[in-house]
């Protein structure tokens, strides 16, 4: 049957031959073709694979199109190093210049003055591969470039010459903008320039702290060199300094510090053998080399170069805060770059702290009759408790004289000041004695000296003596407070829970990284600060919320301003715990170690006091830390030797001491404290929700039992607390290493230097150099 047939067939029979579909038509549901292959959704038909590759292509030569052009645009501009160097201004509070510093210290040497393998130090440090690099490191600036577009700021890695691109000719802002152009302007440089004109500029742009810009002025100041006369153990410090040049300058650094910069020194040296640079017989024999002391930059004489310093230092780290800069970028962005920077010192404040601090203590020291006078060092901080400003700061005797500030170091054992901290965090967690009994002011302890602590019944392996070997019986902790009495404190801080004491100090404020949670801290073993303690205190007078003193008022630059956090921050103590504290302390002041000097000041005229003496084994340091409803000071003195800067005894200092002399602090520092506060406070009143400590006598009576039980205190209270608060704070606003490098430096260094936290001496009221073994001294002050 022919076609034809077959289709009139089909005809006939009802059925129509359907018609071939055009490959572009549609199947209609239902038929063979619909259900074996479904049609395409609208996602699939828009991103197919050319689509896809295409859109790909199209983006990647956009962007090479838009470098290309980028590159054509920008130009190498005129280096402006020289031009940024401008003058500081910092201000009083009251806007009255306080200072202008910016005087560049900076002398450009030719390369060829620079031993070869000091420059291969340069090298090693940053950039081992810069002589065969294009002069810029694709995958660290596009890291850096997405960091930045979130916000997180930090560029992600950079060469040598990337680094003295944007020394040179541009800046240290952490934007896309400058980002780009460092990376056009590095990949223009290292074709135009040959290497060793980059690395020049490098090396001679460069801040390598203490107010030393280029290579020639960081050799005189870190080492009264040339830079053509450095070692190559030189060479590689200041080579590793460029990472963090304060933070690492070994004269002033902290144990962290010290141990970061002595790595990077041996990183250095190393990778100088790696690269074939040096042998390594000749590396084997190297030593970490002896630092010059620094000297004050120019026009920063008596206390202005501690205020600007601190200034300084706090604006950097709110930069590295908030716009993501390594301490090396934050300080070059800072130093001499034209800022006008506002403190909150209170010029009148200032000028009374400096006049006690003479009166009561400089003016009675004469070094040339009595070697010891030369060793006193004292420093002080005072802090607005309702809003962290830190109105009046005494750094030492001089600036030029000495460098580093008494008001910031941290390297002397605060010692009995560390006593509320425990009570603090007795109270915060509503601890109890190891039989159970609330831990209150009126709780009752032995104050026998040198008595076991124990944990549970079983001794710890520590038994502090107290000042003198004075015995005390049972006593309660108001009045073992007043007496600073060792053995109860100790016993106190097990009780509690190192663990839990040492988080409480953190949380108030002190740097406590590296420090370990024995029983010997309960006696301020640690290192701390004025300016740590004084946060602390002012934390307890502002009921309770985190203070951290400010001294930058307002930071502006060239129409920039950069905001400060704010001060007063959140609760990290209730108001109950730490106006009880507050309470407690005004027994020491009215009944204890600070009556004489502080209660009985003619000055005083009813002005309410709270605080506490300390003062470490062999009269090495002696604090005053205290504060009235509105100001809170911390007072240390400090025995240094001028030339070693060990830690040495003070006893004999002014000579008018009776006996051998011991300073405490209940003398000087406690006189410093009341000639300034009782001269430029008014009188108030504390205002405190408390049920227990100096201010009201418990309910439960003593008893005659072995375990601490509550009881009565001894005293007759000096005031009564009311539940109002005084003010309404606002929102939330280091160090023993683990490791020892590789390459030690050698014993010339001073072991104790400014920041370190100490391990020798036990506070008066404290510990040995082990922590589990107590003293042999029988002569303790508080």
């Amino acid at each position: 049957m022919g076609r034809a047939e077959e289709r009139r067939a089909r005809q006939r029979g009802g059925h129509r031959a359907a018609s071939k579909r055009r490959r572009s038509e549609p199947a209609a549901a239902g038929t063979p073709a619909a259900a074996g292959k479904p049609a395409k959704s609208l996602l699939r038909r828009m991103f197919t694979w050319k689509k896809i590759l295409g859109t790909v292509f199209g983006v990647c030569l956009l962007g090479i199109l838009g470098f290309v052009g980028l590159y054509l645009y920008v130009d190498i501009p005129e280096g402006n190093a020289a031009a940024q160097q401008q003058s500081n201004v910092y201000k009083f509070s009251d806007g009255t210049l306080l200072a202008r510093n910016g005087k560049v210290n900076r002398e450009i040497v030719d390369l060829s003055k620079v031993p070869r393998k000091v420059q291969l130090t340069f090298v090693a440090a940053e950039n081992k591969s810069f002589y065969s690099d294009s002069g810029v490191d694709f995958k660290g600036t596009a890291r850096g470039l997405l960091n930045t577009l979130r916000g997180r700021g930090k560029q992600g890695g950079s060469t040598i010459t990337q680094q003295y691109v944007k020394n040179y000719y541009l800046n240290q802002d952490q934007t896309v903008t400058r980002k780009l152009k460092e990376l056009v302007i590095s990949l223009k440089v290292d074709r135009e320039k040959s290497k060793d004109d980059i690395l020049a500029g490098y090396i001679n742009t460069s801040y390598y702290g203490r107010n030393a810009y280029g290579i020639q002025a960081a050799a005189q100041a870190y080492f009264g060199v040339d830079a053509e006369d450095l070692s190559v153990e030189q060479g590689a410090y200041l080579a590793a300094l460029l990472q963090a040049p304060s933070q690492y300058d070994w004269a002033v650094a902290t144990d962290t510090g010290k141990r970061l910069v002595t790595q990077r020194w041996n990183y250095v040296l190393d990778n100088m053998v790696e690269e074939g640079w040096l042998t390594k017989d000749r590396r084997a024999a190297m030593r970490f080399p002896k630092i010059k002391e620094p000297k004050g930059a120019p026009g920063l004489d008596g206390q202005k170069g501690y205020l600007v310093e601190l200034a300084n230092q706090q604006l950097e780290q709110q930069l590295m805060a908030q716009e993501g800069l390594t301490q090396s970028q934050a300080e070059n962005a800072v130093v001499g770059k034209g800022w006008t920077i506002t403190l909150n010192i209170d010029r009148k404040k200032q000028a009374a702290l400096e006049r006690a601090v003479r009166s009561e203590l400089t003016g009675k020291l004469n070094k040339s009759k009595r070697k010891v006078d030369g060793d006193i060092q004292p420093g002080a901080v005072s802090v607005d408790p309702g809003t962290g400003k830190i109105v009046a700061l005494y750094g030492g005797q001089n600036y030029y004289e000495h460098y580093y500030s008494n008001a910031t170091r941290r390297d002397y054992q605060p010692a009995s000041t560390f006593k509320p901290v425990i009570l603090a965090a007795a109270l915060e967690r509503q601890a109890t004695t190891q039989d159970g009994k609330p831990i209150t002011a009126g709780t009752v302890y032995d104050g026998d000296s040198r008595r076991p602590v124990l944990d549970h019944g079983r001794p710890v392996g520590f038994a502090p003596p107290n000042e003198d070997e004075q015995h005390y019986g049972k006593i309660t902790v108001q009045e073992a407070m007043n007496k600073s009495v060792n053995s109860v404190f100790a016993q106190m801080g097990v009780d509690v829970g190192m663990d839990d004491v040492m988080s409480t100090a953190s949380s108030l404020g002190m740097d406590t990284k590296g420090m370990p949670a024995v029983p010997a801290q309960t006696l301020g073993s640690m290192g701390a600060s004025p300016l740590e303690m004084a946060g602390i205190y002012a934390t307890f007078a502002n009921h309770g919320h985190k203070v951290t003193p400010t001294i930058v008022k307002s930071a502006e630059n060239k129409g920039r301003t950069v905001d400060m956090p704010d001060p007063v921050g959140g609760t990290v103590l209730s108001r109950t715990a730490a106006d009880t504290v507050t309470s407690v302390l005004t027994g020491v002041v009215d009944d204890g170690t600070a009556k004489t000097s502080v209660a009985a000041n003619p000055l005083r005229d009813g002005q309410q006091v709270a605080g506490k003496t300390g003062t470490s084994d062999e009269n090495k340091s002696a604090w005053f830390t205290g504060y009235t409803p509105d100001l809170v000071t911390s007072v240390g003195l400090f025995g240094e030797d001028p030339k070693t800067h060990g830690h040495v005894s003070m006893e004999g200092a002014t000579g008018l001491l009776p006996g051998r002399g011991r300073i405490n602090g209940g003398g000087y520092p406690a006189e410093i404290w009341a000639a300034y506060t009782f001269g430029v406070t008014d009188r108030s009143t504390f205002e405190l929700d408390t049920t227990q400590g100096a201010a009201v006598e418990p309910t439960e009576p003593p008893t005659s039992s072995a375990p601490p039980t509550p009881t009565t205190p001894t005293r007759t209270p000096s005031h009564t607390p009311s539940g109002t608060p005084s003010r309404t704070p606002s929102h939330t606003p280091s160090h023993t290493p683990s490791e020892t490098p590789s390459q030690t430096p050698p014993s010339h260094t001073s072991s104790q230097t400014p920041s370190q936290t100490p391990t020798t001496g036990l506070p008066t009221e404290t510990a040995t150099e082990d922590p589990l073994d107590p003293p042999d001294e029988e002569d303790f002050a508080q």
